[in-house]
């Protein structure tokens, strides 16, 4: 890639409208699921498989799983996509109603 090519492509990612979201990790062989919540919802299934593989993610009850059953058994999921013009703190604030709200519905862990 030269160097305009790159630099048109940074600029289009940074000018991208983010959507934050909640989002569900299942394991298909236990059942469990997580589920959490972030302002980029595009982004977070890369960093926490990263975390995951690497063998670094917080949530030990989850990299336990994953050790034990492998990635080829867990799937992301986006459960509900939260548009809003709203400030950080609103939003963020929204995010974990809703976060929370899945949790009890699917009888999830937190992540």
């Amino acid at each position: 890639m030269n160097s305009e090519k790159r630099k048109a492509a940074v600029a289009a990612y940074k000018e991208r409208k983010v959507v934050g979201g909640v989002y569900a990790i299942r394991s298909a062989v236990s059942g469990d699921i997580w589920i959490g919540q972030w302002p980029d919802i595009e982004t977070i299934q890369t960093r926490i498989w990263f975390a995951l593989r690497q063998g670094t993610h917080p949530r030990p009850d989850l990299l336990a799983a994953w050790r034990q059953y492998g990635e080829a058994h867990f799937n992301f999921e986006v459960i509900e996509k939260i548009e809003t013009d709203e400030s950080p703190y609103i939003r963020d604030k929204n995010l974990k109603e809703r976060a929370l709200h899945w949790r009890t519905k699917l009888n999830a862990k937190a992540m």
